[in-house]
């Protein structure tokens, strides 16, 4: 069974958009704790490496538990949910401030630390706040909320 040019390239093209997908997870990850890296676009781009490199990757990426909501919501619209925005914004300032204030003594520098997060900032702001939806129920035709009950402490 000979393998065709055809054959050879279309895996080296897989393999090259799964390790590519893998390098853009790896720089989404570090985005998390790392106000300056953007998240969003190196996992989107994850995503689109993975749907043309491995399909098993890309399905295990849109499920997965920390990274699936996230640009599933993102991909639909729905955007980011407000406590995603709040840590995220809280980190931002709290790092770059630091960083800007006590690690660089360069007025310039310090000017565009709190340039980039002034932008960052700006730029989550717009993003849609993502809201879970509240289950209404109708009971005698007459619609009602269901809402979870507070637990009691003892």
């Amino acid at each position: 069974m000979e393998h065709t040019l055809a054959d050879k390239t279309g895996r080296l093209k897989r393999a090259v958009f799964s390790v590519l997908g893998t390098v853009f997870l790896g720089l989404g990850t570090v985005g998390i704790v790392l106000p300056i890296l953007p998240t969003t676009p190196f996992l989107l781009a994850a995503a689109a490496c993975y749907l043309r490199g491995s399909e098993r990757m890309h399905h295990w990426l849109l499920n997965n538990k920390l990274f699936g909501g996230y640009i599933r919501n993102y991909r639909e619209g729905k955007g980011m949910s407000a406590r995603g925005k709040i840590f995220t914004l809280t980190l931002l300032w709290v790092t770059i401030m630091y960083s800007a204030f006590f690690v660089v003594n360069l007025w310039i520098i310090q000017g565009v630390l709190v340039a980039v997060c002034i932008g960052v900032t700006v730029h989550l702001l717009r993003i849609p706040t993502y809201r879970k939806t509240t289950l209404v129920v109708t009971q005698n035709g007459e619609p009602f909320t269901v809402k979870k009950k507070k637990r009691e402490t003892v």
